[in-house]
């Protein structure tokens, strides 16, 4: 088996990673097929993290919350800044 003194490397893979940008176009879509506004929801739950903002409709909850905040606010600027 190998000598147990050594260091071994342990790798799990990564969930697939989706990106920020794919993320908000779907919850985007979901919202407006519920009848939402996007924009006042998605800014409900940046400003308070309360996913209940976010509907569940076609897993647009859960799929924000595979993000942290932060990394969305960091996409919509640089989207918004370059």
């Amino acid at each position: 088996m190998g000598d147990m003194q050594e260091t071994m490397m342990f790798k799990v893979k990564k969930e697939e990673e989706i990106k920020v940008r794919d993320i908000l176009a779907e919850v985007q879509a979901a919202l407006k097929e519920k009848g939402y506004n996007p924009i006042n929801q998605l800014i409900g739950y940046l400003l308070s993290g309360d996913p209940a903002y976010i509907t569940s409709h076609k897993g647009a909850r859960d799929l924000i919350r595979r993000v942290e905040r932060d990394e969305i606010i960091r996409e919509l600027l640089e989207s918004y800044l370059t």
